[in-house]
């Protein structure tokens, strides 16, 4: 499943992300899942939770992609 989050601005943090995609419920979730290890962006797995995510950029998280447009 393909889900596309419309960022305002030039970049959105990792964990705000997977908030803003209500992929996690808090900041809190994002950062245990990022800090494990669970987190891909654009194919790899990203373990810094303050990483700058910018448009074309997808983040694959439990089966799920999420592309920043």
């Amino acid at each position: 499943m393909l889900n596309q989050v419309k960022v305002q601005g030039e970049y959105i943090k990792l964990d705000q992300l997977l908030k803003v995609a209500e992929a996690v419920d808090s900041g809190g979730q994002a950062k245990i899942y990022i800090l494990n290890g669970e987190v891909k962006v654009n194919g790899e797995v990203s373990t810094q939770r303050g990483k700058k995510i910018r448009v074309g950029d997808i983040v694959e998280f439990q089966g799920s992609k999420i592309k920043v447009v």
